[in-house]
């Protein structure tokens, strides 16, 4: 399970802007969960939210579709969304069957953990240079939809800074 915090104890205004776009798709995607649905249709959710944030914030630019059709994200997202969780940490499990993505079912366990990840040399304004976060829950899939096995540990940054003031 991860969660990415700043070791200083506060965000900076670029590191708390990156990391809101990573919360907003990692809670789109959880909304997602639901059996039926598979991890491809979550990732795409999860890569939707965080196209329209990087756009926002201006760290890339042009139309959504052309950017999610060329792949342009994955400068800053090169992994997926979602993993199975059980014995081992990436537990065994197909992703697809037949050819076709595996549905979700009620009792299967997985990650929802998007990121962003700003290269040093990333021709982006200098403040979001070297910014990395990654935030990731473990969902268990209900008949109803998901329920967030790791719900309570921090993840709103003004929560992650009030839990690291008190170190």
């Amino acid at each position: 399970m991860t969660r990415t915090f700043p070791v200083s104890g506060t965000f900076s205004p670029a590191q708390r802007e990156v990391y809101e776009v990573v919360l907003d798709s990692q809670l789109a995607a959880i909304e997602a969960v639901r059996p039926g649905a598979t991890l491809d249709e979550i990732h795409d959710v999860a890569v939707s939210v965080l196209v329209d944030g990087l756009l926002a914030l201006g760290l890339l630019r042009g139309e959504k579709q052309a950017i999610l059709d060329k792949g342009d994200y994955k400068t800053f997202y090169m992994h997926r969304t979602s993993h199975w969780l059980g014995m081992d940490v990436h537990d065994v499990g197909r992703y697809h069957r037949a050819g076709q993505p595996r549905p979700l079912e009620p009792g299967f366990v997985l990650t929802i953990e998007p990121g962003l990840y700003i290269p040093v040399n990333a021709p982006v304004e200098e403040r979001y240079r070297g910014i990395g976060i990654r935030i990731e829950d473990d969902i268990l899939v209900t008949p109803g939809g998901g329920d967030n096995l790791t719900r309570d540990i921090p993840k709103q940054a003004a929560e992650l800074e009030a839990h690291l003031g008190q170190r």
